[in-house]
């Protein structure tokens, strides 16, 4: 397949994945006194599963953790989901600023985006008995695209941060796995490959800060996990290359941990999340093998 195909491909998954309206959450609930500090929640439709209270599936959205990208646009997959069978939890979090004057924004807060990820985890639980008793907190799966797929295999791992990171947990989270979509899973890799125009290395406070920080954010030097883990990824994906993906998939091989990769053929980076695509069929399923 030519570049000039792929690359045509690839405008038009992410015209179908953006085409979808937004869709309003059934409840929503605050984390914090931020406007940004929030969880919108998804009730449980259809039959997907067996009877009972449904397992939650919290979703961390992509964007590069930049600004202008917030979690509506991943709204349409936390519907599609919910109506698979599971409660869903629709995590937002703080972002980086706004570009001045035409400038691109920013990408992340440090620490402001790890403080507020580590907070919504933290107050799911009691939020979640509130907002969505359908859901069941025992059966947990975290799953997030691009940027939220890093910021999924991060929370996940917060017990095997530095001693001195403040939001390390004592014990693992008590997680039924991490379903991470085209992750920004090695920030190593994803800086040599400038992945999303080196928004990695802007998320840890540039150039100075990076390799100080780096041991406290990547998911790739905070292995092993004991979490079971499977990564899902577009062959084809233009803006987290399957290098990422297959890098953090060796480190995790290195410390001794089987970490899943499913290898989508002819899928770039937005059919993950595209209710339509037959490759948003696929992490359903991934998650369901984990959930239920």
């Amino acid at each position: 397949m030519s570049d000039d195909v792929v690359a045509a491909r690839a405008t038009a998954e992410e015209e179908s994945a953006f085409s979808h309206p937004p869709v309003d959450p059934d409840a929503t609930a605050a984390y914090g006194d931020h406007p940004d500090q929030v969880i919108d929640f998804y009730a449980p439709g259809g039959d997907a599963g067996p009877g009972g209270p449904a397992p939650l599936v919290v979703v961390l959205h992509g964007g590069a953790w930049r600004q202008p990208y917030d979690r509506r646009h991943i709204t349409p997959f936390a519907d599609y989901l919910a109506r698979r069978g599971f409660a869903v939890a629709n995590v937002e979090y703080r972002r980086g600023p706004e570009g001045a004057d035409g400038t691109p924004a920013v990408a992340g807060r440090w620490p402001a985006t790890f403080d507020d990820v580590a907070a919504a985890l933290d107050a799911l639980p009691a939020l979640v008995r509130q907002a969505l008793p359908q859901a069941d907190a025992r059966r947990m799966v975290l799953t997030g695209h691009s940027a939220g797929g890093h910021l999924a295999l991060w929370a996940a791992a917060r017990h095997v941060l530095p001693a001195d990171a403040p939001w390390r947990t004592a014990g693992a989270a008590p997680l039924r796995g991490v379903v991470a979509l085209a992750p920004i899973a090695d920030f190593a890799v994803a800086d040599k490959l400038d992945v999303c125009g080196g928004a990695s290395r802007q998320l840890l406070g540039g150039d100075e800060l990076f390799a100080q920080r780096q041991p406290y954010a990547d998911p790739a030097l905070l292995l092993p996990t004991g979490i079971a883990t499977t990564l899902v990824q577009g062959r084809t994906d233009l803006v987290v290359p399957q290098a990422v993906a297959e890098a953090y998939a060796d480190a995790a091989a290195k410390a001794g941990e089987v970490v899943g990769v499913t290898l989508l053929e002819d899928v770039g980076h937005f059919p993950l999340i595209d209710p339509v695509a037959d490759a948003c069929a696929v992490v359903a399923e991934e998650i369901a093998q984990l959930a239920w």
